[in-house]
């Protein structure tokens, strides 16, 4: 799927584009859960009907996806993009990156199974873009880290090569450059771009997940700028701070929960320098909101377990059917 709209869907197949409704099945499962509903990348079998009509009758298992939390205190996620090979955070250098969302944008990308890469984007603007590219390596481990620029094309051709035949869903705040990435890539204006505002601020242009074929093949998804982003599993946590946890490994108690016990390795290391205040700041605060939702859906799955057992039950001994 190319294009997910409210109660339709855009295809590429056999048959060329076309666009298509939901069968009765999958509009259930989506009632129960937002995230298994028909998501940008998706791999779907499609019915075609005697009437001219065509129907998406169910989705293929994904490979990958990038799912958010729900705003709105709800347990439930949200699929941003599916079966992506590279999910790239898309960070602009006309203003100071913020290190504490890119750290939650790079474990959201941990979290979809595929290999998280940092953009960062607008290169022309910044003369210590290197620089700044190797602080941004120190708090995204293992992910890589790229600079790049539509303006002057530095960087486009590393980009590409590093796309191949993939697919890469592009994450990041409205303004950070990325459909003018994409037009880039693709050699036209095929995705409509705005100026930021006086305040340095980005416009939303993009309102919602499609994806582009690249000339010479592999695709991008395009997505709306990113405001909140809640995580809604704890891997990508792990993953995006990694040394954190190794340090965490060699506390002196299991249970350490590195506030102010005798034999903490990650205090330790904040004392001497090797680990920054900030950085911990923030793995503590996105390790509360992974045990929040963990929390939220544990209750979720309960509540769900039970209603389905007062059915089963209904009109068993004790729980008269009425007629």
């Amino acid at each position: 799927m190319v294009r997910v709209d409210r109660g339709l869907a855009t295809t590429i197949g056999g048959a060329g584009v076309a666009r298509v409704g939901y069968s009765g099945r999958i509009l259930e499962a989506a009632a129960d859960d937002p995230a298994s509903g028909p998501c940008v990348g998706d791999w779907a079998l499609v019915a075609r009907w005697t009437d001219d009509r065509s129907t998406l009758e169910h989705l293929l298992p994904r490979r990958s996806c990038v799912t958010r939390a729900q705003s709105g205190g709800t347990s439930h996620a949200q699929a941003l993009a599916a079966n992506v090979t590279l999910a790239a955070v898309v960070v602009g250098l006309d203003q100071t990156p913020a290190i504490t969302k890119i750290e939650r944008l790079v474990a959201l990308a941990w979290e979809s199974g595929a290999q998280p890469l940092v953009l960062l984007t607008k290169a022309d603007l910044a003369a210590d873009a290197a620089e700044i590219a190797a602080d941004v390596l120190t708090s995204a481990p293992g992910a890589e880290v790229m600079c790049c620029s539509c303006v002057d094309a530095t960087g486009l051709s590393e980009v590409r090569d590093r796309l191949g035949d993939g697919t890469m869903a592009l994450l990041g705040s409205s303004g950070a450059g990325k459909s003018s990435l994409v037009n880039a890539l693709v050699g036209a204006d095929v995705l409509a771009t705005k100026e930021i505002r006086a305040d340095g601020r980005g416009r939303h242009t993009s309102v919602r997940r499609e994806l582009v074929v690249l000339p010479g093949g592999g695709c991008m998804i395009d997505t709306p700028g990113l405001r909140g982003v809640g995580l809604s599993g704890g891997e990508g946590i792990a993953a995006t701070f990694a040394d954190v946890d190794a340090l965490a490994a060699q506390c002196r108690f299991n249970d350490c929960s590195h506030e102010s016990e005798p034999g903490c390795a990650v205090l330790a290391a904040v004392e001497e320098g090797t680990l920054a205040v900030r950085r911990l700041e923030s793995w503590r605060k996105l390790q509360r909101e992974a045990a929040w939702v963990a929390r939220r859906t544990d209750a979720r799955l309960r509540a769900a377990e039970l209603r389905v057992w007062k059915q089963r039950t209904k009109g068993s001994r004790g729980h008269p059917k009425r007629r």
